[in-house]
């Protein structure tokens, strides 16, 4: 359903992004805050954010989906790693089901949100690509579920020569639809999850795949199917055993984490070991399998069933650690002086950060710099009232930190109505030492860390990557903190604001 913003809309939250964050958000905003309006900006023509976007081969997850599904919505598909098609139709059942997409407003982009501590209000300033109109709608709470990269473009070094490429060149994040693997010679450029995923969906398609990487990221097998959550969902139905599968695939996420934290050269040589049996004779361990980095420094890769290593075990598909010296009218050249001939070279290098999905953002007439702000429980930033967002963790399924997120928005949101407050606003000490938002050592988190905003040494200004922690302060601490400061409701206000459900 497409909704059009009027100039005197206002919501009492409106949220941004129709993604995996969005939905999810205004389905807890919905249960805990039943009485408040809002509504959900989304820049593109569909619901489903990443899920609807990506569209090449092979597409999935890389967590399982008992934690990647809601904690309220039981995940009841075959496959515990699954593709993109049944993850989308998830989402868009979970949004029908609970009428949050009548709430959805297509074609609006955010570009600009002003606050007024006056009138404890937000202005936002949305673009609507249909039309090309200008809108403006207010609320009281701005929640930005847009996720961390660019939408419009992925990241593709500046490759010397690749003009003088012969065959077709394509970033995953726009695949061709009409695109026919048969037959063909595909370079895949990259060692991440996209590209592990892309090597053996084109093996299947009938290409002759080769993964060419600067250098090794650490790859998993893991099985396709959860055989206990079968059980656990055959013996307690759906609901509970969607709950039971969940305790139990977080208490293993975290344990492997804090193994591989505390005992990296041990999980290392696991790693390996796991790895080199699955190898061809030829291929060796060391060379392709065997990064630099310790295990989690970067997130891990999870091939379903080991089909990354089946196709090589195939001769489906190959591996080459190399550097790239120039591209060719036939191929890649590389710095070792082989060529690789190549039909179609796709570039999985990786994803372009854009925090908020680029919106602006202004109090009380000052511009917000991003990088200047530290942020308060990994969900709101200094300096900034009335602002939340979502990011999930590095080290385990996204959705566990936005179901937390959310349920700690809720938590705000009814002691400001049970004390009569309009703002809060998170204040930080500048005395306290800052560190970078993430640490992780990924290329596109290094690449965009300067744009970031800036975490704490504790709490409540640590980003932690531990759901236990997180489950400790944003479900069961308090509310209230030194930190964060409320405001009194303004003497003249909302009163006179037409609400629009």
């Amino acid at each position: 359903m497409h909704e059009t913003a009027t100039a005197r809309d206002h919501v009492d939250v409106l949220i941004v992004g129709a993604g995996l964050s969005g939905i999810g958000t205004a389905w807890h905003l919905q249960q805990g805050q039943p009485g408040k309006s809002y509504a959900i900006l989304e820049a593109r023509g569909a619901s489903g954010g990443t899920w609807d976007l990506f569209r090449y081969p092979g597409i999935r997850s890389d967590s399982d989906l008992s934690t990647f599904a809601y904690g309220f919505k039981p995940w009841t598909g075959a496959k515990a790693i699954a593709d993109g098609p049944e993850i989308l139709r998830y989402l868009r059942d979970t949004a029908a089901d609970a009428g949050i997409d009548e709430h959805i407003r297509y074609e609006h982009r955010v570009v600009g949100a002003a606050w007024s501590s006056a009138d404890a209000l937000w202005t936002i300033t949305a673009e609507r690509a249909d039309t090309g109109e200008t809108v403006t709608l207010t609320a009281g709470w701005l929640f930005c579920a847009s996720g961390y990269y660019r939408y419009d473009e992925g990241f593709t070094p500046g490759f010397p020569g690749i003009g003088d490429f012969d065959g077709q060149v394509i970033h995953p994040q726009h695949w061709p639809e009409d695109f026919d693997a048969e037959g063909k010679r595909v370079v895949v450029i990259g060692s991440g999850a996209t590209a592990v995923t892309l090597v053996p969906a084109l093996a299947k398609e009938g290409a002759q795949v080769t993964m060419l990487q600067r250098s090794p990221s650490y790859v998993m097998s893991l099985p396709e199917r959860d055989v206990i959550a079968d059980k656990l969902r055959a013996w307690f139905g759906d609901a509970r055993g969607h709950q039971l599968t969940r305790k139990k695939n977080i208490w293993q996420q975290r344990k492997v984490y804090s193994f591989c934290q505390k005992h990296p050269k041990l999980a290392r040589r696991l790693i390996r070991k796991l790895t080199e049996k699955q190898l061809p004779e030829h291929l060796d361990v060391d060379t392709h399998f065997n990064p630099s980095y310790d295990p989690w420094d970067q997130r891990l890769c999870a091939v379903p069933d080991g089909d990354l290593f089946r196709a090589f075990r195939k001769g489906q598909a190959d591996v080459v650690t190399d550097k790239i010296d120039t591209f060719t009218p036939g191929g890649v050249r590389l710095a070792s002086g082989k060529e690789l001939e190549a039909d179609v070279v796709v570039t999985a290098t990786g994803l372009n950060l854009l925090l908020f999905g680029g919106m602006e953002l202004e109090v009380d007439g000052t511009p917000v710099s991003i990088p200047d702000t530290m942020a308060f429980r990994g969900m709101m930033l200094s300096g900034v009232p009335n602002f939340a967002f979502a990011i999930g963790y590095t080290n385990s399924s996204w959705t566990l930190k936005v179901d937390l997120v959310c349920q700690h928005l809720n938590r705000i949101l009814s002691h400001m109505d049970a004390h009569g407050l309009a703002s809060a606003v998170p204040v930080h000490d500048a005395t306290m030492e800052q560190r970078p938002l993430l640490d992780f050592s990924a290329g596109y988190v290094q690449r965009a860390l300067d744009r970031m905003p800036k975490q704490g040494t504790g709490a409540p200004w640590h980003l932690a990557m531990d759901y236990a922690e997180d489950v400790a302060h944003l479900r069961a601490g308090p509310v209230t903190d030194p930190a964060l400061r409320f405001g009194p409701k303004p003497v003249a206000g909302l009163a006179d604001l037409e609400l629009a459900a």
